[in-house]
């Protein structure tokens, strides 16, 4: 392999990976509903693995967070938790969170507090199948990286209500900044890179994706001109002031409409998707319809030294203990935490294991038409494994 390639793809691993034969400790924060049932689910894949993929001793560290547990201790996200994860934890799972629809005096979203404390600036979402459901009718294997910019845009929450003699009306800031959107191009063109070194572990009949790796830059400087604008070129200026991004990535761009548009007709002309933060959660959850469940979806939030695992689902009160919540966004994202922290081998055995289950279709959850449960489901991609 070209030697600054490979010198590319080591840098794109954050400076925590574990050295082979130490131990890994991983934080489990399961929080609410069917987050207590999905993440014990990772855990049991992740301690499944045989020790030829997976070098490192695990260890794993419970913790606490979400809304159940603000309404019993007055906080969402314990400083305990915050502390445990800074000093003992190599890396986390976060079950998921029931954050409510009004305002609740004193609460707020312990993964968004989670994201700021721990610079968790990028939002990883992979969306895989082998037979995705297209606008057009047509089923398409998709093998697309959508990562989103986590800590600005309108989600910075700065909004304020005003009233004249017309009647009452909203104003809300959006923040773009060239700081964050370089570091997140740097991501984008770094994971790039670096899912081309993994799909160089696979036989060239399992990949999806067979062409150069490619990154496309979303946004509506069109009309947004100051803020889409800044961001376009901060995140263009990242490509072109690396040798290695232009001789081994391909770029595009896409107004995030025509976007969303192309993303149902022909998912699979998407390598990597690079988006602001209200864009990227957009086209993201959007994205999850293409694999028929946000069961299935997993992403990672990730900074330079931490990586928080996190399925795409929400906490599904509806079905919460009964056992048929699907794990395998758990399971992948799982996966994602050790890709981050060196271990692609392992990932890369999760990863074939669940997509073996999926494939032979007898065991699937109510989500995906079927009546396991989320015990079968694990059971199965440890077999697997």
């Amino acid at each position: 392999m070209h030697s600054a390639l490979r010198t590319a793809q080591t840098a794109a691993r954050r400076s925590m990976a574990t050295a082979s034969g130490k131990t890994l400790t991983v934080g489990l924060i399961p929080a609410d509903g069917i987050g207590r049932e999905v993440i014990p689910a990772a855990r049991q894949v992740l301690e499944a693995l045989p020790s030829d993929v997976m070098p490192a001793r695990l260890r794993f560290e419970n913790l606490n967070a979400g809304f159940e547990y603000f309404q019993k201790h007055g906080v969402a996200l314990p400083e305990e938790t915050l502390a445990a994860l800074k000093s003992d934890c190599d890396g986390a799972l976060f079950g998921a969170v029931s954050s409510p629809s009004h305002k609740v005096a004193g609460y707020s979203s312990p993964i968004v507090g989670l994201r700021k404390q721990m610079d968790l600036y990028a939002n990883v979402r992979p969306v895989i199948s082998s037979e995705a459901s297209t606008a057009s009718g047509k089923k398409r294997a998709i093998d697309m990286l959508i990562i989103r910019e986590n800590t600005e845009c309108l989600y910075i929450k700065d909004e304020k209500q005003y009233e004249d003699a017309s009647g009452k009306y909203a104003i809300a800031k959006r923040r773009i900044s060239e700081h964050a959107s370089r570091r997140i191009g740097e991501m984008a063109f770094s994971m790039a890179l670096q899912r081309d070194g993994m799909r160089q572990l696979a036989a060239a009949a399992e990949r999806t994706w067979s062409g150069r790796p490619k990154v496309t830059i979303v946004h509506k400087s069109n009309v947004l001109s100051v803020t889409d604008g800044l961001w376009r070129e901060t995140v263009r200026g990242v490509y072109e002031g690396n040798e290695t991004y232009r001789s081994h990535v391909d770029v595009e761009e896409q107004l995030v409409d025509s976007m969303v548009y192309r993303m149902f007709r022909e998912p699979e002309a998407f390598d990597v998707v690079v988006a602001p933060n209200m864009y990227g959660d957009i086209i993201s959850d959007g994205a999850a319809a293409l694999v028929g469940s946000l069961g299935l979806v997993p992403s990672a939030n990730v900074g330079d030294s931490f990586v928080v695992g996190e399925p795409v689902h929400g906490s599904a009160p509806d079905i919460a203990g009964k056992n048929i919540a699907n794990p395998v966004a758990a399971i992948r994202s799982a996966a994602m935490l050790l890709e981050r922290t060196g271990y692609d081998a392992a990932a890369l055995a999760i990863y074939r294991a669940v997509d073996r289950v999926l494939a032979d279709g007898t065991i699937r959850t109510p989500d995906l038409g079927g009546s396991s449960t989320t015990t079968e489901v694990a059971d199965a991609v440890c077999k697997q494994l």
